[in-house]
């Protein structure tokens, strides 16, 4: 595909992203969707011939952007703790940058229009955080909790940050806030 095809493609995902955050799936029409990102309905099918392909393009491209965002500089960490503590900074900061991408993971997370083969492919992305905590409690350094628990309390946790910033509160103490609430998040995880 060539760069202009390739470009054409990201702007309506990008287009649906925000507008199925902001109006939800039946809300947001395709024409709606093809007027916003200034092309025709009969291009938006072309790369798109069905709502639901699109809804899944754009999860899949969401969640991609998520888990290279996460990896940023985790292999420099030597502890898990340092490990924890780059990851809660990454998914923060990405959330902040990407207010959208963000909401959309989260309002789109466990709905019924993300197919099972979508969600099975995105999680391959995901597998280095598996090993990271399972790691810490090989090594003792996180308490014993089943694994897909800690993940799930680790960013839900962090999504409440990740709000609170996007929303304005203390916007201008971003670094601050990582710090302390990963400090609170830490407390109740490790040993």
């Amino acid at each position: 595909m060539s760069d202009d095809l390739n470009e054409k493609k990201a702007v309506i995902v990008r287009t649906a992203v925000r507008l199925f955050t902001e109006k939800g799936f039946h809300g947001t029409p395709t024409s709606f969707i093809a007027k916003e990102a200034g092309i025709s309905n009969g291009t938006l099918f072309h790369y798109f011939p069905m709502k639901e392909d699109l809804i899944n393009s754009a999860y899949a491209m969401a969640k991609s952007h998520l888990a290279a965002a996460l990896k940023a500089g985790i292999d420099r960490e030597s502890t898990i703790d340092g490990k924890a503590r780059c990851l809660w900074g990454n998914l923060i900061r990405w959330g902040i940058k990407n207010p959208d991408e963000f909401r959309f993971i989260e309002q789109f997370g466990c709905s019924p229009y993300i197919s099972k083969i979508t969600e099975e492919e995105t999680m391959n992305d995901f597998g280095f955080l598996e090993e990271i905590f399972m790691e810490g409690m090989r090594k003792d350094a996180i308490k014993k909790i089943p694994d897909t628990l800690v993940v799930e309390w680790f960013f839900e946790a962090n999504s409440a940050i990740i709000h609170r910033i996007i929303e304005g509160k203390n916007p201008e103490k971003i670094d601050e806030l990582i710090d302390v609430s990963f400090e609170l998040i830490w407390r109740g995880m490790s040993k």
